[in-house]
């Protein structure tokens, strides 16, 4: 894989700042999701202080509203990671780099999806590749 020159320190600080602003903001999210979803019992979370039992579509609506919260958490935490990742990589001095062919990553690409691991061509081979499977 061809190696390439990375960013300077300015750029590289630019994009440090948007992945830490991200990864707080998605820490925000993924902490809101888990006070909500995991700390309260369904009773609790639908608000209901009787002593009567829940009918049963109530709680199938209530597990399926929590199970689809912890997968955007789940998600959310993917992006961490991914945000992690690429904290590294600019650490190591190759952030902005594609990983599969090691050219550099469109800078608007990365203003966008600044975790992005692929440039836009490897991307799409991807994409395709997945959607092939």
């Amino acid at each position: 894989m061809p190696k390439k020159e990375g960013m300077n320190k300015k750029e590289l600080q630019v994009f440090k700042t948007l992945l830490l602003k991200r990864k707080a903001e998605l820490a925000k999210g993924i902490e809101h999701i888990a006070k909500d979803n995991l700390k309260t019992s369904q009773r609790d979370a639908a608000g209901d202080l009787s002593g009567y039992s829940l009918h049963m579509a109530d709680v199938a609506s209530d597990n399926y509203d929590r199970e689809f919260s912890l997968g955007l958490a789940d998600n959310e935490q993917k992006i961490v990671h991914r945000i992690d990742d690429a904290m590294e990589k600019i650490e190591e001095g190759t952030f902005g780099l594609c990983e599969l062919c090691g050219k550099k990553i469109n800078k608007m690409r990365l203003k966008v999806v600044p975790y992005a691991e692929l440039c836009v061509p490897c991307q799409e081979k991807q994409e395709k590749q997945d959607k092939k499977k």
